[in-house]
């Protein structure tokens, strides 16, 4: 036994420091999980050796531009090319260009980019390199419309696809059969050079095939399929796009196509690594930290009710972990549009969250986009607290209103509780923690 000391005073559990003020922890656990998903983190050792002739740079994403960036820190010899990004997201490179474009909804500035970097990989050999930088957001970045598809077309589809509520791999099916370069094609047009392709996953799952809806890897969905999350969500398309995938001219090079031998993919950053990240750093700051999923989809009003279910069990009951505890959640809902207000999926989850917690004494939430971007505003996300109700009320802001209109931002904005981060040029999806205290 050890020995005791009985004149010693009883040991008494220290309170996290982190209790007093929560929103500096919560934001300090977002700030963590997107350091540890950032591209001159997570990019260096993942770089393949120099080939024995040219290496071009290609890329799309939201990350791209800080992935170029940290290939050129890093690369050893000769490097050039081209990589699109969402506006606002550059980053300053020498060697590669970098071009800003749209997103969510494409424009002609990325359609001039995805026609130029075809251009780029033209009439290169065996003993050359494709280095080609995907993230989250080129589906939108790289427009290349297939042909028989304009541009508006394009943006047609993709504006409903966003409102109808379908998820991403879903809505990245449609994209790819609608495209001259996603699918597998891109990588086409490299031929006969090597690629390999560095990712930054946005994907639920990891699926490298979705990634930007896959540019330069095989897919295994089918015209068929797209049809079918049309036809699920009522979408209505122009004439010619249903034409086109009705008659198999938008399919896809499929898995075990002999054109793709030889060439490699890497995940270098997933919502996993991001939510270890901040779990560890929790710890470190004295909480338990519990990890529920790195995968989560769904409406975010639905997500919302799960969360909030979980955070009252343990507030109420102690079960299934005991406070003070942290949980953490990854993933990438989806907000299926009703009402006109403004604000993305991670506002919409904590306004749902708040109404069902119903300012439950001691639970205090961050929900944000690691991109730095909640849907198509300028924020990351918001907080919440107990009293975020409350002071509400004393407001004028009626959460449930605000919520049946899709307001959330309208609803944190009147409480000074966005989030503001600007582009952090990664992009691994939904960040959510919860302290319960």
């Amino acid at each position: 036994m050890l020995a005791t000391d009985s004149n010693a005073a009883p040991l008494v559990p220290q309170r996290p420091a982190g209790l007093s003020d929560p929103r500096a922890l919560l934001r300090d656990l977002f700030d963590t999980a997107v350091a540890a998903v950032s591209a001159s983190h997570c990019l260096p050792p993942q770089l393949p050796p120099p080939p024995k002739g040219r290496t071009v740079v290609i890329g799309a994403g939201k990350a791209a531009a800080a992935m170029a960036q940290a290939v050129e820190a890093h690369w050893q010899g000769d490097i050039s090319g081209l990589v699109v990004t969402r506006y606002g997201h550059g980053a300053p490179c020498r060697r590669i260009e970098v071009v800003e474009a749209a997103h969510p909804v494409p424009d002609e500035a990325g359609q001039r980019a995805a026609e130029r970097m075809v251009e780029l990989v033209q009439g290169l050999s065996a003993d050359d390199l494709v280095l080609c930088l995907i993230s989250g957001g080129g589906s939108a970045l790289l427009a290349a419309p297939a042909p028989g598809i304009s541009l508006a077309d394009k943006q047609a589809v993709n504006k409903a696809l966003l409102r109808s509520g379908a998820n991403i791999g879903e809505m990245n099916c449609v994209r790819k059969h609608l495209s001259a370069l996603k699918g597998g094609r891109l990588a086409l047009h490299c031929a006969p050079a090597r690629v390999e392709t560095l990712l930054i996953s946005d994907i639920p799952g990891d699926d490298p095939t979705l990634i930007a809806s896959g540019p330069t890897l095989p897919d295994a969905t089918t015209c068929a399929d797209a049809l079918a999350v049309i036809a699920k969500y009522g979408i209505e398309v122009p004439a010619n796009v249903h034409a086109h995938l009705a008659s198999g001219a938008g399919e896809t090079p499929k898995p075990g196509d002999a054109r793709f031998d030889g060439h490699r993919s890497v995940t270098l950053a997933t919502a996993q690594q991001s939510l270890e990240a901040a779990a560890a750093r929790a710890r470190e700051l004295g909480f338990e930290a519990h990890i529920l999923s790195d995968s989560i989809e769904g409406e975010s009003r639905d997500v919302a009710l799960v969360h909030a279910a979980i955070a009252r069990q343990i507030a109420r009951l102690g079960q299934p972990f005991r406070k003070p505890c942290v949980l953490l959640s990854g993933g990438e809902t989806t907000v299926t549009v009703r009402g006109s207000g403004r604000g993305g999926r991670n506002a919409e989850f904590l306004l749902a969250l708040a109404v069902a917690l119903d300012g439950l004494p001691g639970v205090h939430a961050l929900a944000c986009d690691t991109d730095g971007i909640d849907g198509s505003e300028d924020n990351a996300g918001a907080l919440l607290a107990p009293d975020t109700l409350s002071r509400a009320a004393a407001r004028g802001l009626s959460a449930r209103a605000h919520l049946g209109n899709n307001d959330g931002y309208g609803f944190f904005a009147g409480l000074d509780d966005l989030i503001v981060t600007g582009p952090t040029r990664t992009n691994v999806n939904d960040f959510r923690a919860i302290l319960i205290a």
